[in-house]
């Protein structure tokens, strides 16, 4: 089957993927809470993005309360801050059996999906990732991020229980976001990267790869009716992930990860299978919103220099750049990479 990302990505010399939304608000003038809250003004800021910078792939925004709002969850919110959740929703193995999965279309899940749909119609042949949370993240949302690592060692058997209607709902909202024109999603599950190498297997990568068997399973299902059918690309976000996680995220059996700054990505690529793509990884407080634009050029040029003959990485921000992004900043990410392609002509010539 077709896959317009990953096709798009093999295409370039340095494929570069920074994950980059909020920062259009300085380019669009609207509010955080406008992108969080109106399709219109998330498609807008991620197209002022793409006109400045003629990305290769079209996100949605990172915004990890979503699916936990859908659940219950309550929020804190304001004008210029991402919500947040705030309190715990499962407070005991009863709540969690009782706590009914929502249906996709509930709350704010629309917003997403409908920006999902806008940057396929403005941009029909681009790549289009929509945005979700893990499984684990998801569930510790629900339980509190604290209690969560805690209760997968002295009840094992509530984050079982909430993990598997975590994975239920996931899975239907990425067969939304299939059906609302994405080639594939970024699941984010920062909160399993605080888990130990054997816990994050358990807790977080078996229930991935149930949802990617589904996701699979259905994408399948369509390719056997239709000719034109395209594949749906998971690509899986641990900011927090360190490299003894490594072996415990490959069960997962996806192939595209995308690291935050904890990951020694040079060590990295050491462990993975030839066809495994990695993702990531400068810094995007201390080097997009913090740093001077020459001090963002450098630590660019440093990163790729560093993996200059790695075939099978993609030069990415370690996690989502926030609002205060400097642009200035976000213009010297891309002209390092630019400059840093100029001593390159060929393809071929990354191993």
């Amino acid at each position: 089957m077709f896959n317009r990302l990953i096709s798009t990505l093999h295409q370039m010399v340095r494929p570069v993927m920074p994950i980059a939304v909020y920062p259009g608000l300085a380019l669009t003038g609207a509010r955080v809470n406008d992108v969080t809250h109106d399709a219109q003004a998330q498609f807008e800021a991620q197209a002022a993005i793409h006109q400045r910078y003629s990305t290769p792939v079209l996100l949605s925004a990172m915004d990890l309360s979503v699916e936990a709002e859908a659940f219950g969850c309550a929020l804190s919110q304001s004008d210029a801050e991402i919500p947040t959740v705030v309190g715990q929703l499962v407070t005991s193995l009863t709540v969690a059996e009782k706590l009914e999965i929502p249906e996709i279309g509930a709350n704010r899940t629309p917003v997403y999906l409908s920006t999902i749909s806008k940057l396929r119609r403005a941009y029909p042949t681009c790549p289009v990732l929509g945005g979700c949370i893990g499984p684990f993240s998801l569930a510790a949302r629900l339980t509190g991020v604290s209690e969560s690592l805690l209760l997968t060692m002295t009840q094992p058997q509530l984050m079982h229980q909430l993990l598997e209607k975590c994975t239920v709902f996931l899975t239907n909202y990425l067969l939304a976001f299939r059906e609302h024109g994405a080639d594939g999603v970024l699941m984010a599950e920062p909160a399993a990267g605080l888990l130990s190498p054997k816990s994050l297997r358990e807790f977080s990568s078996a229930y991935v790869s149930k949802i990617r068997e589904s996701v699979e399973q259905q994408t399948s299902n369509e390719a056997s009716k239709e000719d034109n059918a395209s594949d749906f690309t998971i690509v899986l976000h641990n900011c927090a992930a360190k490299l003894t996680h490594i072996p415990s995220i490959l069960a997962t059996g996806l192939c595209h990860f995308h690291f935050g700054t904890p990951m020694d990505l040079a060590s990295a690529f050491t462990k993975i299978p030839d066809d495994v793509t990695l993702m990531g990884n400068l810094d995007p407080s201390a080097i997009f919103c913090l740093a001077t634009a020459e001090e963002a050029y450098a630590k660019t040029s440093e990163l790729l220099q560093k993996n200059v003959h790695v075939k099978r990485w993609v030069l990415s921000s370690g996690c989502d750049l926030p609002p205060e992004t400097k642009l200035d900043n976000l213009d010297a990410f891309f002209a390092a990479a630019k400059d840093h392609l100029g001593t390159t002509t060929d393809r071929d010539t990354v191993t």
